[in-house]
């Protein structure tokens, strides 16, 4: 606290800017992996994907998804709860890590291999060792001879969910089988199992059904799950995105292997991360008109970043508690916080405020969204966009009916191609933004699943000290000959679909650390070097433009020739002199003395917030002060000189 102005025995500090990490919360997920184990789904099946040539059993493959979702989900979702529920096994198991039973209760030929928690090193070793199918997994592998109850079940996964994640907003149980009709000849473990499915539904968990076409017959859900399986309304904000297409038509030849195959990217698709930025606050469309929305931050940018200090001083690490203290600078004594005050630097003082004061020098007013204006699409240029937008979607827990009038506004502005102008404050004490809302349309990949939701985006919009302008250009435009070979290049390099997906290619430096990390706490070997998707494939770039690279490149070189045998290079200085000008001259450095004249005469106009920072350093310097900071604190520095000496 060197820098900090003393007054009365109370220190003063500069005022930063705060942020809200409150307001930040992630959406927290429980997911519940039901996989059936009988002699069917152990069977290994040949993959109609060539690239495919060896052959596994659903059952593994349904685990080996499992264990690269904990992996994902350690990284992306610290936070969510991950377990892994085998039925139809010739074990039970249904307990603990403190080997009790829970509740008293038993689940015949159900075994809990993974409890509903969030997932440990220790977890994740055990289910790769299972998917890996070591000699201890084929014990826990081995198929009941007795059919398994699904009511039973159901029930297990019910308990699961009400003991360990009985506060999630998100709970879901993915059921693996290939067994489309459990129960064909018994009425009442049919109704049984209807009856829990309910309950379930009831409770707030999901069940989703991943079905594995028989080898001779495709899957019918029409038999027994479509009595399981409860679609979640459209109107809940938190509900999962599902396929459009019912279970019958959507697994209609498709093998059991291959929709194995492509089992991890639609779990994938249905558990990206959402990260709140902030729920409930009021979206004003007009006067005395309001409606409630929910904002989430879709894309930022990720980096690798610790979470905690470890300390390895004593005979098992243990996380470090850290504590900060501020002391003084000169008797190194302990600063208490009602000691402190925050302020402001204005004109080379530090004017000071109470806390109270301070809260009222941030407050904008509440948090909302208004809208005051409309102005047509096309009046929104690309390069408007300079930070990350804020996703909104309706709530309907402030004011009953908000989808509906939202979804009004939604289809009101895409149809005209309209784009609204809106005050935004999303939280407490945040500065207002100005920011033009724009309707985005629901995107599909090529499975009918949602990649993005309808809603809307809300871009801020720089001011005009945010947009830098480009450099003006005295160069002459290209030949259409260079243009036309150069259009060639470009149209073959372009994709088949012309579309970019970022989601392809992750950063290859983040990957690379959460792969030492993943490597370091499974006990794998270290990689050799990192996976890098972002390099261009320059074999198909050689394949399909190298010619006409080759024929561009000689173009230039023709062209470039003709034009240096057409111009003479004449020196500044001569083709002056010929003019009849006089010529100019480098400037010769004044020295110190020079440099202290000018500085005064800026400092008598004002206009020292003019000058470069070396000449600012070098004045400080020979007068013996510091040079550290930014331009503003030199500014500072060299005011406060001449202010002393006048």
């Amino acid at each position: 606290m060197a820098d900090d102005k003393r007054d009365e025995g109370i220190y003063v500090e500069e005022e930063e800017e705060e942020i809200d990490e409150s307001a930040h919360k992630s959406v927290k997920d429980a997911v519940l992996f039901a996989i059936e184990v009988s002699d069917s789904m152990l069977t290994p099946r040949s993959s109609s994907d060539p690239k495919q040539s060896t052959e596994e059993s659903p059952t593994t493959a349904a685990l080996k998804c499992a264990y690269h979702l904990m992996q994902q989900r350690i990284i992306s979702n610290p936070h969510d709860m991950i377990g892994v529920l085998l039925y139809g096994t010739q074990a039970s198991k249904f307990y603990d890590e403190d080997e009790n039973s829970r509740g008293g209760l038993s689940y015949p030929h159900c075994y809990l291999f993974t409890d509903l928690d969030v997932p440990s090193a220790r977890e994740v070793k055990d289910l790769r060792a299972l998917a890996e199918g070591e000699d201890e997994a084929r014990d826990i592998l081995a198929p009941s001879t007795e059919q398994v109850s699904m009511a039973n079940v159901l029930f297990c996964a019910n308990q699961i969910f009400t003991s360990k994640a009985p506060n999630l907003l998100s709970r879901r149980l993915f059921i693996v089988t290939d067994n489309d009709n459990p129960h064909s000849n018994n009425k009442s473990l049919r109704s049984a199992a209807t009856v829990r499915a309910k309950d379930l539904y009831d409770l707030g968990v999901t069940i989703e059904l991943f079905p594995i076409s028989p080898s001779e017959q495709e899957f019918d859900g029409s038999k027994f799950y479509d009595d399981i399986i409860y679609r979640t309304s459209p109107t809940d904000p938190e509900a999962p995105a599902y396929l459009k297409s019912d279970t019958k038509t959507s697994m209609a030849g498709a093998d059991g292997i291959t929709l194995l195959n492509s089992l991890l990217s639609s779990i994938n698709s249905r558990s990206v991360p959402r990260r709140s930025a902030f729920s409930n606050i009021p979206f004003e469309i007009g006067p005395g008109f309001k409606i409630s929305v929910n904002g989430y931050l879709l894309f930022k940018r990720q980096e690798p970043h610790r979470s905690c200090y470890v300390w390895l001083g004593g005979e098992e690490p243990q996380i470090a508690q850290g504590i900060s203290t501020r002391i003084a600078d000169d008797t190194a004594r302990t600063v208490e916080k009602q000691e402190i005050r925050k302020a402001y630097k204005f004109g080379g003082e530090q004017v000071t405020f109470t806390p109270e004061e301070q809260l009222t020098l941030r407050n904008f007013g509440d948090p909302v969204i208004r809208i005051i204006g409309f102005k047509p699409l096309s009046a929104l240029p690309f390069w408007a966009n300079v930070k990350h937008p804020t996703f909104i979607y309706p709530s309907e827990e402030d004011f009953v009916g908000s989808t509906r009038v939202f979804s009004a506004l939604h289809q009101k502005l895409l149809r005209d191609k309209k784009v609204a102008l809106v005050w935004f404050i999303p939280r407490k004490n945040a500065a207002p933004v100005l920011g033009a809302m724009m309707a985005g349309e629901e995107k599909l990949d090529e499975s009918d699943v949602q990649k993005f939701p309808p809603g809307m985006w809300i871009i801020p919009i720089p001011y005009a000290d945010d947009v830098r302008q480009n450099p003006e250009t005295t160069m002459q435009p290209a030949p259409e000959s260079l243009i036309d070979k150069m259009r060639v290049v470009i149209q073959q390099l372009q994709l088949p679909k012309a579309v970019y997906e970022p989601l392809k290619y992750p950063n290859p430096s983040l990957q690379w650390h959460y792969r030492i990390l993943q490597a370091l706490a499974l006990d794998e070997d270290l990689p050799d070097k990192p996976e890098d998707k972002t390099k261009p494939k320059t074999k198909q770039i050689n394949k399909r433009a190298g010619d006409y690279i080759e024929a561009w490149e000689k173009e230039y070189a023709d062209l470039a020739a003709a034009f240096s045998a057409k111009t003479t290079f004449v020196k500044r200085g001569a083709k002056a002199a010929e003019d009849g000008h006089a010529t100019k001259r480098a400037k010769v450095d004044a020295g110190p003395k020079g440099s202290e004249d000018e500085v005064l005469k800026h400092y008598e106009k004002g206009t020292i917030a003019k000058l470069t920072l070396p000449i600012l350093k070098e004045f400080l310097t020979n007068h013996g002060r510091s040079t550290a900071g930014k331009k503003a604190d030199l500014v500072d520095r060299v005011e406060e000189y001449f202010e002393k000496k006048a």
